[in-house]
């Protein structure tokens, strides 16, 4: 009698184990997504200046703009707007006029990334635009980044010679502003990111003069 109820003791000590072995296990597969997180997608991603001759396919790049209009953008408006550059004499055109986009020539692909002005708030908040189509810019590079690609924000405005020779050479129409030309290839070589972070830059709550941070107060 006193055996079977020591085996009973033991039987439901070891289904507790493997039940809370099973629930921790799978708390952290919902916890911790397969491959790079968000946060080291971030931290890891840099400016590519030099590509492969491999192209990048219609459906990458699609993959590319979906996640630059999944930013967030005031009131909704969306006012980005999109030109996928793929022939070579734009790209060639883009690389010999401007001595920062000199990468063009070896891109397999280039999005200029626009702003509609008509698509946007009234008065003061028309420039929102700007800050939507950075949103938009930041994804397409961090999207790239995540899918192996290598890619490099090249800025066209406020510079306004800029503004006018892309709205040229790719016929936009007058509300449609030229915000930055991203080029995007496969990386030739490895990149290695740059550490940017400077807690100097970083006050709590209101302008410090001492570096240090304030006690934190809930």
């Amino acid at each position: 009698m006193k055996n079977s109820v020591y085996l009973i003791i033991l039987l439901a000590i070891g289904l507790l184990f493997t039940s809370y072995k099973w629930i921790s296990g799978a708390t952290e597969k919902v916890s911790e997504p397969e491959g790079n997180s968000t946060i080291e997608n971030i931290m890891s991603r840099t400016s590519v200046r030099s590509y492969t001759d491999r192209k990048v396919s219609r459906e990458q790049v699609d993959t590319l703009l979906r996640a630059a209009m999944a930013a967030p953008t005031a009131g909704n408006k969306q006012p980005w707007r999109f030109v996928v550059i793929e022939n070579r004499s734009t790209l060639e055109w883009i690389g010999e006029n401007f001595k920062s986009m000199g990468m063009a020539r070896e891109a397999a692909v280039a999005v200029v990334v626009c702003g509609d002005v008509t698509a946007t708030f009234p008065g003061d908040g028309r420039d929102y635009w700007i800050e939507d189509t950075s949103a938009a810019a930041e994804n397409l590079l961090l999207a790239a980044h995540a899918m192996g690609l290598g890619a490099v924000w090249c800025g066209i405005y406020p510079m306004g010679e800029r503004v006018e020779a892309f709205s040229d050479r790719l016929a936009l129409p007058e509300e449609i502003i030229p915000m930055a030309c991203i080029c995007i290839g496969y990386p030739a070589g490895e990149t290695v990111p740059k550490d940017k972070w400077k807690p100097e830059y970083v006050h709590y709550n209101k302008w410090h003069t001492t570096q240090a941070p304030p006690e934190f107060v809930p």
